[in-house]
């Protein structure tokens, strides 16, 4: 199933836009993807969130943080109040917006980071959430000066949330590597991304990295949060859900495009990431 592009209209007289969003029926499975930043948070709903090749539960005060072009829905199962809707309050804004504010000021590095981490989704920890929700649920009510100053408070404070964790998978965006070490991972995710489908030796990478791969462990595991091979497994099994959503080519063609020879060993490895069969995450999204 191909994403949607949707169109985001920024209101005049702002600089992003807010979605208020309260649905009685449910929140419905629309499959897109826009140019925009997006920040949702979701109130007295629970069911599924699809974005980029994740499906994870979600709950009460879920928030996430969505990069640019990355697809993504909701589906709802339930309100957790019958008397209250189905909420989500959503924030977009453009690249542009956050380089206005993360390139001039050095106080903006971390919200910098975070932007750069964005592209596969951000799923923020239940105590960050808890800390800035106050502050957007305020936001519909307050005028735009304010809910403009809301918005850069409520980032600034969710790029300090140490237990924020990615959502898809590595194949969703490149990490963005804002260090002296940029030119070396920059070189060695050039050559995993070129030649995932292939074995892919540490030695080879710790030779553009110029590191020994002792080395070269540290400095990859700071930079992805992963071992090499988990980025690679990572990495092939994303691919694989795209194609699985976005084809109809057989399973066991859509295993061998991403590199797994052997059908039994791609379907062990698929379940143990997506905690599903590759035909079971296919059928969830028909």
């Amino acid at each position: 199933m191909r994403p949607l592009f949707e169109k985001v209209t920024v209101p005049e007289g702002t600089s992003w836009a807010l979605l208020d969003r309260r649905l009685d029926d449910g929140i419905p499975f629309q499959w897109h993807y826009h140019p925009e930043f997006e920040l949702t948070l979701t109130l007295n709903s629970r069911g599924q969130r699809y974005i980029g090749d994740s499906i994870a539960a979600y709950d009460d005060g879920d928030l996430v943080l969505l990069g640019p072009n990355l697809p993504h829905t909701w589906c709802s199962a339930e309100r957790i109040s019958e008397r209250r809707p189905h909420h989500a309050l959503v924030m977009w804004f453009t690249e542009d917006w956050g380089a206005s504010l993360t390139g001039p000021l050095a106080e903006m590095r971390g919200l910098a980071a975070m932007l750069g981490r964005a592209g596969r989704g951000i799923a923020f920890s239940a105590a960050a959430a808890e800390k800035v929700r106050p502050s957007i649920e305020a936001i519909p009510a307050q005028r735009p000066a304010e809910r403009l100053l809301t918005l850069i408070g409520v980032l600034t404070a969710l790029a300090e949330d140490e237990a924020a964790r990615p959502i898809a998978g590595p194949g969703s965006n490149r990490v963005a590597a804002h260090t002296p070490d940029k030119a070396r991972i920059e070189r060695v995710l050039d050559h995993i991304h070129a030649h995932y489908r292939e074995p892919v030796a540490i030695e080879t990478l710790a030779e553009l990295a110029c590191l020994s791969p002792s080395g070269f462990h540290r400095l990859f595991r700071r930079h992805t949060r992963l071992t090499a091979s988990d980025y690679v497994g990572e990495l092939r099994i994303g691919q694989a859900c795209a194609l699985l959503i976005n084809t109809t080519r057989p399973i066991a063609h859509v295993a061998d495009d991403v590199g797994y020879r052997n059908l039994a060993n791609f379907n062990r490895q698929f379940r143990a990431r997506k905690g599903m069969t590759p035909r079971a995450f296919r059928r969830s999204f028909s």
